[in-house]
């Protein structure tokens, strides 16, 4: 791999609604394995973005970052590499869920579903719905992060929605590589916006899996975005695809 994480502080941000544990398991083994030093994010529902920006620039205040995320998560930390030039190496971005204006992007009708759910029928009901529709490793994975930021959970879950990510014109401009990696049959963050992140970006690669093979091992996302990255910066792999 061209880009050298080892020794690097590489912050990994959760997606909306989950938390620091899962986006531990999902970045963590594969990035030990070449020496990056992970910092995980807990997120503040009350003040998500915030949150997470507030994290970034203190990790970056000993040296320039790698930076990575689920989701939201990813999102926001590639718009932290566009916003500093020079303080990030890498952007490492899982199921990312939009570019620019979130209209009506699944991830965000998604979120103020949750949230107004959240809102009118409690904890308890919402939860129980969320589980009757989703796939059973994600609803153990969501009751549990779900709890955990309750009762603050619906103002993240709007914050969230209403984010406005980079555009496909921004996401010219960065200046590291990227690597990406989406799930092919993931309604609710669909591989074309993936694709999108990855045709705009000056050097990045796509990894794609399955949303099974994440709830066998939440760690195939770290693998696979770190094959990305290490594809992105050596072109005449970026032809490979998971």
């Amino acid at each position: 791999m061209a880009v050298n994480l080892r020794g690097v502080t590489t912050v990994l941000l959760p997606g909306t609604g989950s938390d620091d544990d899962f986006v531990y398991r999902a970045f963590s083994d594969a990035l030990h394995d070449v020496g990056a030093a992970v910092v995980t994010v807990a997120p503040t529902p009350r003040r998500l973005l915030g949150g997470y920006r507030d994290a970034l620039h203190a990790a970056a205040m000993s040296g320039p970052i790698a930076v990575g995320g689920i989701s939201i998560g990813a999102a926001v930390a590639a718009e932290w590499a566009l916003a500093h030039p020079g303080r990030a190496v890498a952007v490492l971005a899982a199921l990312p869920p939009w570019t620019g204006d979130p209209d009506a992007a699944p991830a965000a009708l998604a979120a103020r579903h949750s949230a107004e759910l959240l809102r009118r029928d409690g904890l308890v009901s919402a939860t129980a719905q969320m589980q009757a529709s989703s796939p059973k490793w994600l609803a153990d994975e969501l009751a549990r992060s779900w709890l955990g930021l309750w009762p603050d959970l619906p103002e993240a879950m709007d914050e969230a929605a209403h984010y406005v990510a980079p555009t496909t014109g921004e996401f010219e401009g960065l200046d590291v590589p990227m690597g990406v990696v989406s799930a092919v049959d993931d309604p609710v963050h669909p591989v074309e916006v993936g694709i999108e992140w990855v045709s705009a970006a000056p050097v990045a690669s796509l990894r794609t899996v399955r949303l099974d093979q994440i709830g066998a091992d939440p760690a195939v996302l770290g693998e696979q975005c770190l094959e990305a990255l290490w594809e992105a910066d050596n072109p005449a792999r970026r032809s490979v695809r998971g």
